[in-house]
């Protein structure tokens, strides 16, 4: 462990960022991290193991609010979850090791804390920003540009795209204590089981104001969903029982199901493809992700490739719109 000075006084948030060779990019995090509107924070930064220069890079930092905890590695949600750990505030402000805050994110928040405060989470809008060059904003339903409260429901909201985002959230230190923490077990989708265990049971607070850029850098990084087509399935498989009686949860997990079932194909895993298609129900997909469904590999691969020229020339539609 590194750490510069003790804080005598308990911050109002704990800010935990987690880091794995993030050496081009986490200059720049943590310093927009530092230089927030609101001041009154500390910084556990949890470094998962990285083999790069993070670590060298995250110790040439000179500010007293500042912790650092080396460690083997272990994965995004051991990192997480020991920062949580570590931490000595009450809230809770996340953020991976590669976006970008602007300066009124944590001003926002404490404002939804201030307003809402017995919810079991927080949090703030986002715009994606695709290889540092432009941004667009994702769509959410059931909440305008003004919104900021409860949702009502955070599964009906979160269809088209995730109100909440690892680095755009708060988690109050009493839900972590109830035992809402990241599964370790899962090597992917391990924020969204989070998110689906809060949706169920306590309420989600949010701000439709933008206070955060998630970089997306390169076709590894965000855009393919994943290789790891089983660990999605054995998250998606924890909420099943429950989807049964909630038609919005069911609906948002068939639209996680799809993702991960055109993943699946696109990487000729054709029978975890066809698990994940089983139990999909078909309402719940729109026109054009159901013709995407039905598609041979090579097509699929064919359309991925143009989706990456598209983006970079600012044309893409995401199917789900």
């Amino acid at each position: 462990m590194h750490s510069n000075v003790s804080l005598n006084m308990m911050p109002f948030f704990s800010v935990v960022i987690s880091v794995y060779n993030k050496a081009h990019f986490v200059e720049q995090t943590l310093t927009r991290i530092l230089n927030q509107d609101f001041k009154d924070f500390e910084v556990i930064i949890v470094d998962d193991g990285s083999n790069d220069d993070s670590l060298k890079i995250l110790n040439a930092f000179n500010d007293k609010r500042i912790t650092i905890y080396p460690t083997k590695n272990k994965g995004v949600s051991s990192a997480r979850n020991l920062g949580m750990q570590k931490a000595n505030a009450n809230y809770i402000a996340l953020s991976d090791g590669d976006d970008i805050w602007l300066p009124n994110h944590l001003s926002e928040l404490k404002a939804l804390i201030e307003l809402h405060p017995n919810c079991g989470i927080y949090a703030t809008s986002y715009v994606k920003k695709f290889f540092n060059k432009y941004t667009t904003l994702p769509k959410f339903s059931n909440v305008d540009s003004s919104f900021f409260g409860v949702v009502e429901d955070y599964f009906s909201t979160s269809i088209i795209d995730n109100i909440l985002w690892t680095s755009a959230i708060a988690l109050p230190k009493s839900t972590i204590n109830q035992g809402y923490i990241f599964d370790e077990s899962l090597g992917c989708g391990e924020d969204i089981d989070l998110w689906v265990f809060i949706g169920k049971t306590l309420k989600v607070a949010f701000s439709a104001k933008v206070t955060a850029h998630k970089m997306i850098h390169a076709k590894n990084n965000h855009l393919s969903l994943t290789k790891n087509i089983p660990d999605l399935i054995q998250m998606l498989n924890k909420h099943k029982a429950d989807e049964k009686t909630n038609g919005s949860l069911k609906r948002y997990l068939d639209q996680n199901r799809f993702a991960a079932a055109l993943e699946a194909k696109i990487l000729g895993d054709f029978d975890n493809f066809k698990l994940l298609k089983q139990d999909i129900d078909l309402k719940h997909l729109n026109s054009k992700l159901k013709f995407l469904l039905r598609l041979p590999k090579p097509v699929l691969i064919g359309l991925k490739k143009l989706k990456f020229i598209l983006l970079r020339k600012r044309l893409y539609n995401s199917p789900y719109r």
